[in-house]
């Protein structure tokens, strides 16, 4: 990731995405339930998940297992509230544009971290500089694109000062993975701080703090008492996160009653066989997470870097499997319904979301064409079948990932025209190969920073990517950095959709399913409603235990 010009607008993140939904880590030892004193309407609550956790520096991760512990501890400038996809002030008292290319925050007083130690305009100052200086590859460092420097003229007034006039998605991104803020005190200005240094450090100032902190297997949290942002006192006083390896004993503890809520990510079927289940709940949300696959310009068939090297070839390989891509059989045989067929490049319902893979590729109608694909390589003088090389990961994006690209390798191969080696890696190394050229072409997923259709646009398709894939379109970057600094709504939707549809003829991705998000939680927990909400962010502090 990078900070540099808006044109370098480099977007690191481990899919997150990423997209996405991700998976996890280590089981934790006891089923306990963290023990300690009680507060608001119950007691401790266990939460397990597979998602794992690369880091706690804000600086190092972009992916959804490390910022839903973000979400928890450290506190945002600007945050939604819940049941809300808009963002309000958080530790701030106001924050609006003093000038086209000023953004000035006002800081609560007496804002204080857990260690004791004065939060600060000096550290918000701080925490986005640091951004900027480590530009992490693994970090959101690029979201910081339009972010020329900040000031701190005294202790509760910020002042961030824009490359781009008019940002309409700046306020969105100091509540995204770029936005915690840190003690100056406690993390080092140029470099990652480790875990264990954060946790010692008491580095917090949200709903809760970290007591204790084993990565990927337990973690233990406690209610801050001192939290003055937007989401109020935290309705369990501890909560516990258990992390899995299989999403099976992330099922079969949540049926037992071991935990009491688990998120992310159980596979389908366990899903469908939970909802007949009397003694948990199924609770549904608004999902923003997509799934895709991504080539890579350099290394994929006829790539700038092979032998071969052909560009017309290289746009009708990917334009093929496009063709040949069926998202109703993915959606149907793989997730039971718990993810939807995607056409677009920004998901539906939010605004500016078009189909234009519908409409360019398959059968017009959402299905598949393989006569399509043929006749696509055939102009372009591609013999077949082509041998593609397509990796997923198998421990980070749910349990059904391996039947997901089992099921699109049979896509590709019954048409006669693709030979599919598949491969699979797990996410540590995966998420660093991505990024090295190792992939031809891969899986990721994505799971927005914010709810905006610009969240799945600048990451991928700026000169500079987190994908790291080598794209580029100098119109479409062009074209994206103007939809974002566009006030006139209509006129920002129209640049969105003509985004989306420059996009679907380079393809340097094929977006195919849209998933929404599930928890499971016991019959005596209640709020889990009120968190799957559109802001894509599961606040624990929202839970509470009869």
């Amino acid at each position: 990731m990078t900070s540099g010009s808006s044109s370098r607008r480099r977007i690191v993140a481990t899919a997150g995405i990423a997209a996405t939904a991700l998976v996890l880590a280590a089981c934790g030892g006891g089923d306990g339930d963290g023990g300690g004193s009680d507060s608001g309407s119950g007691g401790a609550l266990t939460i397990g998940t597979t998602d794992k956790v690369t880091t706690l520096d804000p600086a190092g991760s972009y992916d959804n297992g490390s910022f839903a512990v973000m979400n928890q501890v450290f506190p945002f400038l600007m945050n939604t509230p819940l049941g809300s996809p808009d963002v309000e002030p958080d530790i701030a008292e106001s924050a609006e544009y003093t000038a086209p290319t000023q953004y000035t925050v006002t800081l609560k007083p007496d804002l204080k971290w857990a260690n004791g130690n004065d939060l600060t305009s000096s550290d918000v100052k701080f925490s986005f500089d640091r951004q900027l200086a480590i530009a992490d590859e693994n970090g959101p460092s690029s979201l910081l694109y339009n972010l020329d420097s900040v000031e701190a003229p005294d202790d509760t007034t910020v002042v961030f000062n824009l490359k781009s006039e008019n940002d309409q998605v700046f306020p969105q991104i100091l509540s995204s993975p770029a936005g915690p803020i840190v003690d100056e005190d406690v993390f080092s200005p140029d470099e990652l701080t480790t875990d264990q240094e954060i946790v010692d450090g008491n580095a917090f100032h949200g709903q809760y703090v970290i007591t204790s902190y084993d990565l990927n297997n337990l973690v233990s949290y406690e209610a801050y008492p001192d939290y003055q942002g937007i989401l109020g006192e935290a309705k369990t006083e501890q909560v516990n996160v258990k992390y899995y390896a299989d999403s099976s004993n992330l099922k079969l503890d949540i049926q037992e009653g071991n935990i009491d809520v688990a998120f992310r990510s159980l596979s389908a079927t366990d899903i469908e066989d939970l909802r007949g289940n009397d003694e948990v709940k199924v609770v549904d949300g608004p999902g923003g997470e997509i799934r895709y696959i991504v080539f890579n310009f350099n290394t994929q068939p006829f790539g700038a870097t092979t032998p071969e090297a052909d560009p017309a070839k290289a746009t009708a390989v990917r334009q093929a499997v496009a063709n040949l891509i069926d998202r109703e059989e993915l959606a149907d045989q793989v997730y039971k319904g718990t993810y939807t067929p995607l056409y677009s490049f920004v998901p539906e319902g939010l605004t500016g979301a078009t189909q234009p893979l519908m409409e360019k590729y398959g059968d017009g109608e959402g299905g598949a064409d393989a006569d399509k694909a043929a006749q696509v390589l055939q102009a372009a003088g591609v013999q077949t079948p082509v041998s593609l090389s397509l990796q997923y990961s198998n421990d980070h994006y749910g349990p059904s990932s391996g039947d997901e690209y089992a099921l699109i390798k049979d896509q590709l191969e019954s048409s006669g025209l693709f030979t599919v080696d598949l491969q699979t890696t797990e996410w540590v190394q995966y998420s660093e190969q991505r990024t090295e050229d190792v992939y031809p072409s891969y899986q990721l997923g994505w799971f927005p920073d914010y709810s905006d259709a610009d969240n799945y646009l600048t990451p991928f398709f700026l000169t500079e990517n987190f994908l790291s894939n080598h794209y580029t379109n100098q119109q479409v970057n062009d074209l994206i950095l103007q939809q974002a600094a566009t006030p006139d709504a209509a006129e920002r939707q129209a640049l969105i959709e003509q985004i989306q549809d420059l996009v679907a003829d380079d393809l340097s991705t094929v977006p195919y399913l849209q998933g929404a998000q599930v928890a499971v939680t016991g019959a005596d927990v209640e709020g889990a409603e009120d968190t799957l909400d559109p802001s894509f962010k599961f606040r624990y502090g929202a839970l509470s235990k009869g």
